[in-house]
């Protein structure tokens, strides 16, 4: 063994003691509410049709859950009734809390086995789906890692990939800097007292916002995974889209599309908006990651190289979109109060940090938006709200309307035409 592979394997190794120490999410017992939501089938066909818009939905999938921590395989195992769940994790401690929600939720779908990412092909198992999230950044080669996955992947299977992003995290890396030459330790009293002396920070920092918004801040565990981690590193769009490449992988979709693109939001009123609209699509997300600057993750669907465009896109320029089926996202809500001049309704997805992403509607598009329910393709949803005449006349706004919809994540859309349950 050489100098590198030692200490690789030593930040393994100082990861997984990190995390047996403070095993993160902080262990929860109840999932009873997380379960009743996944009860809705057109909240599972939203996440479907998300990764999959060209696939008819079906729910017997063979899902790993990459780095599942403390309680994301028994989520994906109670989302996902029919599905065979793996999960994996280095953290002896994560994997025994999660055994925990096995037993109380009689999770015969799920199993578990204690295994870096970097040996996943030792599953001899490939899988549809693969989440791995807030987990990539903590490996000493991150490269690595997502080739392991690669080839675990199905070739039309789909890749959840969550990183750290680089500019946002400006005020932890300062924190993590300030950490390491106060000699700051991760026992619980030294985590104690760092939460303390983050209470003096001056109001103009830049982990300030951060300290008062999230809820990683608020518990010891999340404090120490966020500042105090043996191993992270931050990503910006162009470094991820790199990786992604170089590991014969290709990016397909944000999670959530609005905060990279240009025309969401207030920066559609920008005088560059007709400039930054003609860059390519990539390039566009990394002038967005500049122009916001506050990104903390980027959360993206990603493909095997190999497999079909056409399986993945929506098109709207094809004569086929009337026959989508539109879903509505989980995080979609139509506000009716406080509404600006001339708007019937104001869309907002949850989901989304940024303020400036709403959508304003009118009575028609109102009308349009109320009419979906994940069965009905948009051929159907334009006759219920249109006469015949109308509806030719309005048929450019309309197919606008429907982007839009997507741009903003209010729906992601079901390219098949189809709504039936098919068995795998």
């Amino acid at each position: 063994m050489n100098f590198g592979d030692l200490e690789k394997y030593s930040v393994t190794e100082r990861v997984r003691d990190f995390y047996d120490r403070h095993p993160y999410p902080p262990p929860v017992a109840d999932l009873d509410e997380y379960r009743q939501q996944w009860q809705d089938e057109v909240r599972r066909r939203a996440d479907f049709h998300l990764f999959w818009p060209a696939k008819p939905y079906h729910d017997q999938q063979q899902i790993l859950v990459a780095g599942c921590g403390t309680s994301q395989a028994a989520k994906y195992a109670l989302r996902y009734p029919a599905a065979q769940i793996v999960g994996i994790d280095i953290s002896s401690t994560s994997i025994q809390e999660t055994e925990k929600l096995i037993q109380r939720y009689e999770l015969n779908n799920l199993e578990l086995v204690q295994l870096p990412i970097q040996q996943a092909e030792e599953l001899d198992q490939q899988f549809d789906r693969i989440i791995c999230t807030g987990v990539l950044h903590h490996l000493p080669d991150p490269q690595a890692g997502l080739h392991a996955l690669h080839q675990v992947l199905k070739p039309d299977g789909a890749l959840h990939l969550m990183v750290y992003a680089t500019y946002g995290r400006t005020g932890i890396h300062m924190i993590q800097d300030y950490g390491r030459l106060a000699g700051v330790g991760d026992t619980n009293a030294e985590i104690n007292d760092f939460a303390k002396t983050l209470l003096s920070l001056p109001r103009t920092h830049p982990l300030a916002p951060l300290l008062a918004a999230s809820p990683d801040f608020r518990t010891r565990a999340g404090l120490a995974d966020a500042l105090l981690n043996p191993q992270d590193r931050t990503y910006t769009v162009p470094q991820l889209l790199e990786i992604i490449s170089s590991a014969g992988l290709r990016f397909g979709r944000w999670l959530r599309q609005a905060p990279y693109l240009p025309q969401c939001g207030g920066f559609a009123d920008s005088p560059h908006i007709s400039r930054l609209t003609r860059l390519p699509l990539q390039v566009q997300y990394t002038a967005m990651e500049l122009l916001r600057g506050t990104m903390l993750r980027h959360s993206a669907v990603i493909y095997q190289e190999s497999s079909h465009d056409d399986q993945q896109t929506v098109n709207f320029d094809h004569e086929r979109w009337h026959e989508y089926i539109p879903v509505i996202t989980p995080g979609s809500t139509s506000i009716g109060e406080k509404l600006p001049p001339g708007a019937s309704a104001v869309l907002i997805n949850q989901d989304h940090t940024y303020t400036d992403l709403f959508l304003p509607i009118d009575q028609t598009q109102k009308q349009i938006y109320d009419a979906i329910d994940g069965k009905l393709p948009i051929r159907q949803i334009i006759k219920s709200v249109f006469s015949s005449d109308a509806a030719e006349q309005n048929e450019t706004a309309t197919r606008d309307f429907f982007q839009r919809l997507g741009c903003y994540d209010h729906v992601v859309f079901n390219t098949t035409g189809k709504t039936r349950t098919t068995q795998q």
